[in-house]
C-alpha cells in the first residue's frame, strides 16, 4: 500500500534499492537487429554456425606458389617462374596449379589446389607472364586456414556477454544479423511544476526552464535506454494524472521529478497516493530524501517519483533508476562500483545522511584524488556540469580532511 512520510523514520539507501529491484523484472527477450543489440548482453549462448575463415586465404597480395620451388630464392638466386592465372577475392572459380608455376593472388582471395605458401608482392619483381622470387617464404606463410579463428561450432559468445563493437564484427563475420537480447527500456521521463518553461522560451519574472526532463532523458539513454521526454506538466492533479495516463501506452517504465516533497503543490504525491500502489518515503541521504517508487496502470508500469531540484533529480536517477533499467536489460551488475581516492580539499556532512557530493576525480599514478566541485547545494547544475564522480560520505561521517582516503562512484565508467 501507498504510504507517505510522516512522521516515520528515513530509510537507508540499500533499503530503498532493495525495494526497487524486488519489483524491477527482466524484460522478455526477442531476436533484434544486430545494430540494435550494441551494449546490451546476450542472453543465450552464441554458436558460430561456421567457421572463420571458412576457406583457405591469401593474407597477402603476391603469389601463391608450391614451397619447395622457391624454398631456395635469394636476391643473388632468384627463382623464375611462369604465372598461370590470378585470383582475385571473392572468385569462387576454384583454381589448381601445378608445380613450376606460380599463380597471382589477392588479399582474401581462395588459395588454390596444390599452394603451400604465398609470396608477398614485394619479395618479387610483380611479373606478369613471368615473376622473379628474390626471397623465399616459409612453407605455409601467408595462408590463412579455414578454422584458425572461429570453429564451426565454437560458442563465441557466453549468455551475460555484453555485445560491443568487437562483438558486433564478429558476429556479422559468421552471417549472424539477428540476437536475442532484452530490449532496452521504454522510458518516459516527466516534470512538474506550472513555473517551468521549455529551453528556447520566454521566461516570466517567477520561471525557469525546464531543464530536470532533459537531464532525466539524457541519463537515461546514456543507461542504455530509449527516452520520451514530456513537456512539464502543471502543478494540477487532474492535468498530471491525465498527461501520465496518455504516456503508458509506450512506457516500460516511468521518471517523474517534482511535486514529491510536504508542500501544498506536490502534485505528485496527490495524483498518486490514493492508488494504493505507490510508496512515498524518506531516503537517509542527501541530495534526494524525498522519493517515491510503485506502478502504475494496467501493465503495473514501474515509476520512479523523485525530487524536483535538480541534483537531487540526478543523483536519485543513478542510485536508483539506473540500476532498475540495467537490470531491465539483464545487464550486471546493477549498481555501480566504487573505487577510492585521496581528497584534495577537506568536506563536511550532515550527520545520519549518506552524502553523495559532486567531485572530479583524477586518476594518478602513486594515487587517485578527487576534488569536491561547487557546493552542497541541491540546485547547483554548473558544479554538477563539471563532476565526473561522487564523493561518497557515510551516514556516521560528518568530515574528512585534506588526503582522507573516501570511495568514490564513477559517473563516465561502464560499471
Amino acid at each position: 500500500m501507498a504510504h507517505t512520510t510522516g512522521d516515520q523514520e528515513p530509510i537507508s539507501v540499500e533499503e530503498h534499492l532493495e525495494l526497487i529491484l524486488n519489483r524491477i523484472t527482466e524484460l522478455p527477450p526477442y531476436d533484434q537487429p544486430l545494430l540494435e543489440t550494441l551494449g546490451l548482453p546476450v542472453v543465450e549462448d552464441v554458436i558460430s554456425p561456421l567457421s572463420l575463415p571458412s576457406f583457405d586465404n591469401s593474407a597477402m597480395d603476391g603469389y601463391a606458389v608450391v614451397f619447395r620451388d622457391v624454398a631456395d630464392a635469394t636476391p643473388e638466386k632468384p627463382v623464375h617462374l611462369p604465372v598461370v592465372g590470378e585470383i582475385a577475392a571473392g572468385q569462387t572459380k576454384i583454381f589448381a596449379m601445378s608445380p613450376g608455376t606460380a599463380v597471382k593472388i589477392m588479399t582474401g582471395a581462395p588459395i588454390p589446389t596444390g599452394c603451400d605458401a604465398v609470396v608477398p608482392v614485394e619479395h618479387t619483381d610483380d611479373g606478369l607472364a613471368k615473376v622473379l622470387i628474390h626471397q623465399a617464404p616459409t612453407e605455409a606463410q601467408h595462408i590463412r586456414r579455414v578454422g584458425e579463428d572461429v570453429q564451426k561450432g565454437e560458442v563465441i559468445l557466453h549468455a551475460g556477454d555484453r555485445i560491443d563493437a568487437r562483438r558486433v564484427g564478429l558476429l556479422a563475420s559468421v552471417g549472424i544479423g539477428r540476437v536475442a537480447t532484452r530490449p532496452r527500456p521504454r522510458v518516459v521521463i516527466m516534470s512538474t511544476g506550472s513555473e517551468l518553461v521549455e529551453p528556447e522560451g520566454v521566461l516570466g519574472r517567477d520561471q525557469i526552464f525546464d531543464s530536470n526532463s532533459y537531464l532525466l532523458a539524457a541519463a537515461a539513454r546514456n543507461a542504455g535506454a530509449i527516452a520520451y521526454r514530456v513537456a512539464a506538466s502543471p502543478d494540477d492533479p487532474t492535468a498530471f494524472t491525465e498527461a501520465l495516463s496518455d504516456q503508458l501506452v509506450r512506457a516500460d517504465l516511468v521518471v517523474t521529478s517534482g511535486g514529491v516533497s510536504k508542500g501544498t503543490h506536490d502534485v505528485v504525491k496527490e495524483a498518486l497516493a490514493s492508488l494504493g500502489t505507490v510508496s512515498f518515503h524518506e531516503v537517509a541521504m542527501q541530495p534526494g530524501k524525498p522519493q517515491g517508487f510503485g506502478v502504475i496502470g494496467e501493465d503495473s508500469t514501474p515509476i520512479f517519483t523523485l525530487p524536483g531540484n535538480p541534483v537531487s533529480a540526478y543523483v536519485s536517477f543513478e542510485m536508483f533508476v539506473t540500476p532498475a533499467l540495467r537490470k531491465m536489460m539483464g545487464r550486471e551488475p546493477y549498481q555501480r562500483s566504487m573505487v577510492r581516492a585521496k581528497l584534495t580539499e577537506p568536506v563536511r556532512s550532515m550527520p545520519g545522511r549518506r552524502q553523495f557530493l559532486r567531485g572530479y576525480f583524477e586518476p594518478k599514478v602513486g594515487g587517485s584524488t578527487v576534488t569536491p566541485v561547487g557546493g552542497a547545494g541541491s540546485h547547483l547544475l554548473g558544479g554538477l556540469s563539471r563532476s565526473n564522480a561522487f564523493i561518497v560520505l557515510g551516514e556516521d561521517v560528518t568530515s574528512a580532511q585534506v588526503g582522507s582516503d573516501v570511495p568514490v562512484i564513477l559517473l563516465d565508467r561502464d560499471y
